[in-house]
């Protein structure tokens, strides 16, 4: 089975941006580079030390306004430009403690008030991914169209916070893959597990406003609420849009 990739995605600071890639290099046993590298902890969060589950984070599925948020990430400076419709533009750097109260003013009136409100960015030395080990989402066009039309409305990518999108697979067959070995590029990975998914993917991307039900509709439709899957990275390699993709 081969296909394409058709879609890089990253996502620096966990629920605050998305920014599309042409190629990047996976590296063994981590998350894509630089993907969910900060997140934004909220003042009932209880954290310890390494990774943290998303409870403890301001995110799409408790603050929808988040979804809207587009990014871009300088990596020679390590600073971060947001974007979002309402709230306008913000260039900062997550480490630095003087731009914190910055960031903090921008991006607070995207969080409902009967939320608990974001109080800090964090890191963890490991990608602050919704799995405990570090993996790179791999999600399927196929069967986000199939999906779309059962919906009866088209269906964004950015919903789904992907890091991976394959063409050239029917429908569903990835849920087929747990255990194998998938080649693009350069690289190889173990799929792992499916990904239940939350509220955040009943947000429109583009304007931050849940508009779908899609987690009705999975239900309805196929008897769950998954969506993509989680794998691990086995041997490094850069990848790059149009590559070549296998399953063995």
């Amino acid at each position: 089975m081969t296909g394409v990739l058709a879609h890089i995605c990253r996502h620096p600071i966990k629920g605050h941006g998305r920014e599309a890639l042409a190629s990047v290099r996976l590296l063994a046993d981590q998350c894509l580079p630089w993907d969910r590298h900060w997140a934004v902890a909220h003042e009932a969060a209880k954290l310890k030390d390494g990774w943290n589950p998303c409870v403890n984070f301001a995110r799409g599925a408790k603050a929808p306004q988040l979804m809207a948020i587009t990014c871009a990430f300088d990596e020679a400076n390590e600073t971060l430009k947001l974007s979002h419709p309402d709230a306008g533009e913000i260039t900062f750097d997550p480490e630095n403690p003087d731009d914190l109260a910055r960031f903090l003013d921008w991006v607070r009136p995207l969080n409902p008030t009967d939320r608990a409100q974001p109080v800090r960015i964090v890191s963890a030395g490991v990608g602050l991914t919704d799995s405990e080990f570090p993996s790179v989402s791999i999600l399927s066009l196929s069967s986000l169209r199939d999906l779309s039309a059962k919906m009866g409305q088209p269906l964004s990518i950015d919903r789904w916070r992907g890091n991976l999108w394959l063409d050239g697979v029917a429908p569903w067959e990835e849920f087929n893959w747990i255990g194998k070995t998938l080649t693009i590029g350069g690289a190889t990975l173990r799929i792992e597990e499916r990904i239940t998914r939350c509220r955040a993917t009943m947000v429109d991307p583009q304007t931050g406003k849940i508009d779908g039900d899609t987690l009705a509709a999975l239900e309805q439709n196929f008897g769950h609420q998954d969506f993509g899957l989680y794998a691990r990275v086995l041997s490094a390699g850069k990848v790059a849009l149009g590559d070549q993709w296998s399953v063995a």
